[in-house]
């Protein structure tokens, strides 16, 4: 199925947003609870599936919700369709601090694996399926990884990354990432999952094991992942008893006795 052809724009520097243009009749979709605000003459709908496959019946939408359903996401996706004469727009909003990564599927090969909470909206006619990754070392020891997404199209696609988003090519070469730095990458690059040496894993900081890409192909890498970013806040977030714990904990104290607390 040949997808729609959107325009679009991204807002914005750490806290992003990407404005859609639709034609009339021209559709999105995107992850439930995505959309930031639209304009009037904008229909939206949660549907069961991504509807690139129309011919696939009830079964086949059952088939794909339960499959998203194994990477945490909301069996529904939601189409934001242009029902006016004129051009409308719908924008997006990235649900932590990062960028967006806009995609021309096409430009991909028409494919890409991404991280699973990574996809954020696409053009209607993209396929967004999950792929199991072969190896399973992958799936016991690096934490993401073992349940990939799996875009396919020819339109436009937008991803989130945390932080810093970095787009490196690979030209049969490797290259060792923290494994929840992997943001996407195409086809011709093989994952798989190395164990650190017994010093560094005890002493090293940098966690038991490190993802390892090699081949050939387009990766991309985000400097924040969002796990990386929730474990500092809770590491700095009140106990229970309601101490403070980390760094600025006085100026913490302080804060909280002139705040009357």
């Amino acid at each position: 199925m040949k997808c729609h052809e959107v325009d679009y724009s991204i807002i914005g520097n750490d806290l992003q947003v990407v404005e859609v243009e639709l034609d009339p009749r021209e559709t999105v979709i995107a992850e439930a609870g995505a959309m930031n605000w639209m304009d009037d003459k904008i229909s939206f709908e949660a549907k069961m599936g991504d509807g690139s496959n129309p011919g696939e019946g009830m079964f086949g939408k059952l088939l794909g919700a339960g499959k998203r359903a194994l990477t945490g996401e909301s069996l529904f996706m939601t189409h934001f369709t242009n029902v006016g004469d004129g051009k409308r727009r719908v924008a997006f909003g990235a649900p932590y601090p990062g960028k967006i990564v806009p995609l021309d599927m096409a430009a991909c090969g028409g494919e890409i694996l991404c991280q699973k909470d990574a996809f954020l909206c696409a053009a209607y006619g993209t396929s967004v399926g999950i792929a199991f990754n072969k190896r399973l070392g992958a799936g016991f020891f690096g934490g993401e990884g073992f349940i990939l997404e799996r875009l396919r199209g020819d339109g436009m696609a937008f991803l989130h990354a945390g932080g810093t988003v970095v787009k490196k090519e690979l030209n049969n070469e490797l290259v060792k990432i923290d494994t929840g730095c992997i943001v996407a990458f195409t086809p011709g690059i093989e994952y798989s999952i190395e164990r650190v040496g017994l010093k560094s894993m005890f002493f090293g900081g940098e966690g038991l094991f490190l993802a390892t890409l090699r081949g050939t192909g387009t990766i991309y890498l985000q400097s924040l992942p969002f796990s990386r970013l929730a474990d500092r806040i809770i590491q700095h977030a009140p106990s229970a008893g309601g101490q403070r714990k980390g760094e600025g904990s006085v100026l913490g104290i302080v804060g909280d006795l002139l705040g009357g607390d």
